[in-house]
């Protein structure tokens, strides 16, 4: 058993521990304040793009198709990981890994085994991984998640779109996590190119755009704004639900502790009293023993 020094010691660390988890929680907090405001926001921006984005493909003739909307033979697939750069976020990067390597086993696991899965890397957890494991990494971002701006994210997706016109990938995929609250996650694997729209939710639309251009005209233009802005909402939400559950983790770590430290001072005060009856037993053996002489 423990004595009274090592148990103190260990209430002390305990103690320290408590401080850092508890204002690590704090932090997270405030930054998952942000990181919601901000995919809250953006949400709707996204979402009626998408809608005016079906409408003006109304115009478009199977000849004037974009050339991101061509559907191949899957020969080349590139997978784009969103994680974090810092870990003590509970299970939010272990989940990621999970889906990437559950998506590589099942739908893509010829092309897997042929060495024609490459990925980019957003968050150092994705990349540590990756690299842990040798597999084909075909750019890293890691300071996206620093300071996240369209600019950054629109860059990595212009690279992404060109390569695809350039039929040097055929298919991509994004692998993050959806942000509900603070308590909860939904880790998706999303279908990023080839386009695919919705015709039935087009042909269910009623709204009466007054387009200036014209369809055709804005469509163009529309493809690429599109294709920016849904890995842009992919980051945010990932940024969002790693502050979430970071607060989550840092809160269940605080409370253990504090539950240790209970326990620790139940120990601590029972080995105290144990060692104080043993040495009134001991004195009063000794003064027996010499009022026996």
């Amino acid at each position: 058993m423990a004595s009274l020094k090592e148990i103190r010691v260990r209430i002390i660390s305990v103690r320290s521990t408590q401080k850092i988890t508890s204002a690590m929680k704090m932090v997270s907090a405030a930054k998952l304040r942000r990181a919601q405001t901000t995919i809250i926001k953006f949400r709707p921006y996204a979402k009626n793009l998408t809608n005016l984005l079906n409408n003006v493909i109304s115009s478009r003739t199977e000849d004037k198709k974009n050339p991101l909307e061509e559907i191949r033979k899957e020969e080349n697939v590139l997978i784009v990981m969103i994680t974090s750069n810092k870990g003590l976020c509970g299970g939010f990067n272990n989940n990621v890994i999970k889906l990437t390597e559950s998506l590589l086993q099942s739908t893509y696991q010829t092309q897997h085994q042929q060495n024609k899965v490459q990925f980019i890397c957003i968050g150092r957890k994705a990349n540590e991984y990756l690299q842990r494991k040798k597999y084909p990494i075909y750019s890293i971002h890691n300071d996206i998640l620093d300071t996240c701006t369209f600019e950054k994210v629109a860059a990595i997706a212009e690279n992404i779109m060109q390569q695809f016109i350039d039929k040097k990938i055929d298919k991509v995929e994004i692998v993050y996590s959806r942000f509900k609250n603070a308590g909860t996650q939904l880790f998706v694997n999303q279908s990023y190119l080839p386009i695919a729209f919705d015709e039935n939710e087009n042909q269910a639309s009623n709204t009466d755009y007054i387009f200036e251009p014209d369809k055709e005209q804005l469509y163009e233009q529309m493809i690429p704004l599109f294709i920016k802005t849904k890995l842009y909402q992919a980051v945010l939400e990932s940024l969002a639900s790693e502050h979430g559950a970071r607060m989550t983790a840092m809160h269940k770590a605080t409370e253990n502790a504090n539950d240790l430290i209970k326990e620790l001072n139940l120990t601590y005060n029972k080995l105290r009293q144990a060692s104080i009856t043993n040495a009134l037993i001991e004195m009063v053996s000794a003064a027996e023993s010499l009022n026996t002489n």
